[in-house]
């Protein structure tokens, strides 16, 4: 939803799988993707100017798309991108470490992204942003002692 030329999600309760409504805005760095979208791809996607009030549509027959649709969308983005299928599950372990780790400002990102409630349950579950960092860390580390 647009407010004052802001992009906000506002979702109702039985909009969310925990049946909380959630508002919150998004980061303006994805409001030229978003403009994109809705002036330019989703109408074509309609097919027509009485289509459905949902956002995502389907480029088969310009209906909402549902659950599973996403999810096959994610493993088959994921599989022609980068070379693996990765599940909805993983997807969400993926931005949130991502969130996590470029967030900077925004220490609750993953949490908000997840839509949780409790971030602990985000870190405990879903951040992998600690492990990425050891792992750079170790990185440098041994390319320091290779040089030698």
């Amino acid at each position: 939803m647009e407010i004052h030329g802001k992009w906000w999600i506002v979702l109702s309760a039985a909009e969310t799988k925990e049946n909380r409504a959630d508002e919150r805005p998004v980061n303006e760095l994805l409001t030229p993707f978003i403009d994109c979208y809705l002036k330019q791809h989703r109408p074509v996607l309609a097919r027509s100017d009485k289509a459905s009030s949902a956002l995502w549509l389907s480029s088969n027959d310009g209906t909402p798309i549902t659950d599973k649709q996403v999810a096959n969308v994610i493993g088959m983005t994921t599989l022609s991108t980068i070379g693996v299928k990765v599940s909805p599950h993983m997807f969400r372990t993926c931005g949130a470490s991502t969130a996590a780790t470029h967030g900077g400002e925004n220490p609750y990102l993953a949490s908000a992204l997840l839509h949780h409630s409790d971030p602990n349950v985000t870190n405990a579950s879903y951040n992998r942003a600690t492990s990425l960092s050891a792992a750079e860390s170790f990185r440098q580390i041994v390319r320091q002692y290779a040089k030698r």
